[in-house]
C-alpha cells in the first residue's frame, strides 16, 4: 500500500475539491464485464466503495463515450482490471483502450493484474505496466477490494 501513496494522495486532494465524486471507475474488457468484473464490483461496493461500473451505470438510450467521458470526469481514481481479455482488447483500440489512455494522462491510475502477468501486461502496454498495481496471484480478489477500500477511504 505504501507504494500506492501518490495515488492516495490524489484521492485526498479530489475529495475536497470535489466531494461528490464517484470513488473509483472499473475500466474492464467487455468480455469481463458478467465474472471479474462484476466480482470485483460486487466486492468493492460491499467494503463502501462508490464504483462507476458500466453494467450499472450505462443506462439504455444513453449515448455509451458521453456516458463513459462523465464517468472518468466524476471519479476520484480508475481501477484497470487486466485480465487476458483486456490484453487482447487493447491493442485493437476499443472503449477500454480510450478509458486507458484518459487515466493514464492523470496519476489516478490502479492496474490490477487477474489471471495473468505483469509480464505480459508489459507486452501489450509498457506505460500501464510501469504503473504501481495489485495482482491477485498475490492477494484474493477480496483483500484487493479491500485494500481499494482502504486506498480511497476519506
Amino acid at each position: 500500500m505504501q507504494s500506492l501513496e501518490p495515488i492516495r494522495e490524489t484521492v485526498e486532494i479530489r475529495a475536497a475539491q470535489q466531494p461528490d465524486l464517484r470513488d473509483v471507475f472499473l475500466c474492464h474488457a467487455w468480455g469481463d464485464r458478467k465474472e471479474a468484473a462484476k466480482d470485483l464490483h460486487d466486492l468493492l461496493v460491499a467494503s463502501g466503495v462508490k464504483v462507476w461500473f458500466s453494467e450499472n451505470d450505462l443506462g439504455l438510450g444513453v449515448p455509451m463515450m458521453r456516458a463513459i467521458d462523465r464517468g472518468l470526469a466524476n471519479s476520484r481514481i480508475g481501477l484497470v482490471l487486466v485480465t487476458p481479455a483486456m490484453l487482447e482488447r487493447l491493442p485493437k483500440e476499443s472503449v477500454a483502450d480510450k478509458e486507458l489512455s484518459a487515466l493514464l494522462a492523470r496519476n489516478q491510475l490502479i492496474p490490477i493484474v487477474h489471471n495473468t502477468s505483469y509480464e505480459a501486461l508489459r507486452n501489450v502496454s509498457p506505460m500501464l505496466a510501469s504503473r504501481t498495481g495489485l495482482d491477485t496471484a498475490d492477494d484474493s480478489m477480496e483483500v484487493v477490494a479491500k485494500k481499494i477500500a482502504e486506498l480511497v477511504e476519506v
